[in-house]
């Protein structure tokens, strides 16, 4: 398996392939062969799992995912300070090593979980399974979960939420679509963070980067802001307040406002072997 990143196993499913582990072996009794392709396949299990835990409550859940340092835990900071009078918030954090995010978290006055993920470069179902049993769904109406920042492994693995929302920082390039088009062709909204700096990094093209966007048969909102200078912040708002309306209506339906987006696990991992 991969040692360098340990993107195929993670705390929350390295159970799974352990000594009497239900992926430990194949049918035939022999070492199981294609180790991924199991592991995703019980990721998604686990992730309808997660999502009826949401929908029973009638809790929105939001997965938040970008490079490292585009302002996702800023753009929550903000956002609770705008929304906990109106919204129960709790956060799913995800970090390799500290409880540095979910400290900030706090201090805004909401619960927050910390997943310390270890080698994993993303967040996987079994984990944010584990979360939530730190959390009282039937006291929340929003859940963010904020990803291990990277643009590349998190796509691949559903947690359960209903909505991905990317963030693209000014301060990345705005190339960044063109080159990571799984992770933003998932994409429900797409935020162009730190937009305060564009005066300062004229390469950087917003129009370039929605063109790519598009290209990729994507026409989620994209909505420029700056969460430290509080621009462009109200369309980010009012899109999260309709997507709580939303999920309301769908649920008092018996249904889900998760969009069981397409994602192309082939293309992002390869199989790989035990």
């Amino acid at each position: 398996m991969c040692d360098t990143c340990g993107c195929n196993v993670t705390t929350g499913n390295e159970h799974l392939i352990q000594k009497e582990g239900k992926l430990a072996t194949t049918a035939e009794g022999k070492v199981a062969v294609d180790v991924l392709q199991n592991l995703l396949s019980e990721n998604d299990h686990q992730a309808l799992h997660n999502r009826e835990h949401f929908d029973q409550h009638g809790v929105l859940a939001i997965n938040l995912m970008s490079s490292p340092g585009s302002g996702k835990t800023a753009l929550l900071e903000t956002t609770i300070r705008e929304l906990k009078d109106e919204f129960n918030i709790a956060v799913i954090e995800g970090d390799l090593e500290t409880e540095n995010d979910a400290q900030r978290i706090r201090q805004q006055g909401v619960p927050a979980v910390q997943i310390v993920t270890g080698t994993a470069c993303h967040l996987d179902a079994h984990l944010v399974h584990q979360a939530l049993h730190h959390l009282d769904l039937s006291q929340l109406d929003i859940v963010f979960i904020e990803n291990v920042g990277n643009l590349v492994c998190p796509a691949s693995f559903d947690l359960g939420h209903h909505h991905n929302i990317i963030l693209l920082s000014v301060t990345e390039g705005d190339d960044k679509p063109a080159k990571y088009p799984v992770m933003f062709r998932t994409a429900d909204v797409v935020l162009l963070t730190k937009t305060d700096l564009l005066h300062a990094l004229d390469d950087f093209i917003p129009e370039k980067a929605e063109k790519a966007i598009r290209h990729l048969a994507n026409d989620a909102p994209f909505i420029q802001l700056s969460a430290r200078k509080n621009i462009g912040l109200a369309q980010w708002f009012t899109w999260i307040r309709q997507a709580v309306e939303t999920q309301k209506h769908y649920v008092s339906h018996h249904k889900t406002s998760h969009k069981h987006a397409e994602i192309a696990h082939s293309h992002a991992h390869q199989p790989v072997y035990a």
